[in-house]
């Protein structure tokens, strides 16, 4: 799966959440979110982003990015 880490992070401060409360709710590294909010990581396991997008309370849909036809 490819996240879209602009809406990522986009969803987390829309939450006023920091990238450390994502951490201890999902248990996924900082260091890891902060590269998947960068755009540094390209693939990840749809598991990691519906964690992401539970905290978020939001539909992991919304966290992927879709290729452009």
């Amino acid at each position: 799966m490819r996240p879209h880490g602009q809406a990522i992070r986009a969803w987390r401060l829309a939450r006023n959440m920091s990238i450390r409360q994502v951490e201890t709710l999902t248990g996924l590294n900082r260091g890891w979110l902060s590269r998947i909010e960068r755009g540094e990581i390209r693939t990840t396991t749809e598991a990691k982003v519906r964690q992401v997008a539970t905290v978020l309370d939001i539909s992991p849909d919304l966290l992927e990015l879709k290729e452009k036809p």
